[in-house]
């Protein structure tokens, strides 16, 4: 007796005689019900709402301000006054200029120290040495406290009579005694160490996360090759954390030019801590507020921090894209 192909199949899989073949359908696609559209207009609509309301409209009335002479308290008050606003802070109004240097000089010291810090320790922890996840946690502790709180902290121990610092150069008491926050010659650079505290614990734990998505087989390569610890970390791995890259770089350009709340903290950002964060908040908030001013500064801080991330991602993608 020959046996069929429909005789191998288990009597639970077969279809009924005479029953029409299913036929699968291809190359159409599923139109959106009513209640689809829906839940995507709002899952698109409400970000972009949120966004609109408190981001680009807040935006586009500060430059808009920044054109105009207005002393904040009723709307009849406001009158046009062109450039100006722009001519007065960057000729007549002293902390402009030294707010941009500290800027600058911020961003200089959170890229040539506090990342490359951040990255020595995640390379270390990497290691798979014993408590990596204690060190961790220790050095990830500082991320979760706000700058206003990190700037207490730090006037503990920059205290001039009684602060940790001058305890341990020996100098607490006595007229030897640095004043950190108080002395306009150092003060910036006690600021900047304090910010780099935290700083460093994010992008360790940013880089981590990079290490951790390296594929391994390009280390077990390069080791094949004969390439070195160092020569493996920096010509493979590095470039392998391209992304990571990007996302620290904009971070860090952001996190130099928004810096406000360690300065404030300290002195209201006066007696050589002015930063343009700072100098916005005096101008728009207080009994001497001068809308057009603090709203160019607000635009000139702007300006500032989006030129370099654009050209940076710019580049960045363009050479993604063409590649």
């Amino acid at each position: 007796m020959s046996t069929t192909a429909r005789d191998l199949v288990p009597p639970e899989s077969r279809e009924p005689s005479g029953a029409p073949a299913k036929r699968v359908r291809s190359g159409k696609v599923r139109r959106l019900s009513t209640r689809d559209k829906a839940v995507l207009s709002l899952m698109v609509g409400i970000p972009t709402l949120i966004q609109l309301v408190f981001v680009w409209l807040p935006t586009v009335m500060s430059i808009g301000l920044s054109f105009t002479r207005w002393n904040g308290l009723s709307l009849t008050d406001i009158r046009p006054a062109g450039a100006d606003n722009y001519q007065y802070i960057s000729q007549d109004y002293p902390p402009f200029w030294p707010a941009i240097q500290h800027n600058l000089l911020w961003l200089a010291f959170l890229a040539l120290v506090a990342t490359p810090l951040g990255l020595l320790l995640a390379v270390l922890l990497d290691q798979q040495i014993r408590g990596s996840r204690i060190y961790q946690s220790i050095f990830f502790t500082p991320v979760m406290l706000s700058l206003a709180l990190i700037g207490i902290i730090w006037q503990l121990f920059y205290q001039r009579d009684n602060g940790l610092l001058n305890f341990l150069l020996g100098t607490s008491g006595t007229p030897q005694a640095v004043d950190w926050f108080g002395d306009s010659s150092v003060n910036i650079w006690a600021a900047m160490i304090a910010a780099t505290w935290r700083h460093a614990g994010y992008v360790m734990l940013l880089y981590l996360a990079g290490l951790k998505g390296v594929d391994p087989s390009l280390k077990e390569a390069a080791a094949i090759d004969g390439a070195s610890a160092a020569q493996t970390f920096f010509r493979v791995v590095f470039p392998a954390m391209r992304p990571i890259n990007i996302v620290i770089v904009v971070i860090t350009i952001i996190e130099s030019l928004r810096a406000f709340d360690v300065v404030y903290v300290i002195n209201r950002g006066t007696n050589g801590l002015e930063l343009l964060s700072a100098l916005v908040i005096q101008n728009l908030v207080g009994e001497g507020q001068v809308i057009g001013v603090g709203s160019a500064l607000a635009v000139v801080l702007l300006v500032i921090s989006l030129v370099p991330i654009v050209f940076y991602l710019s580049r960045t993608f363009g050479r993604e894209n063409r590649a």
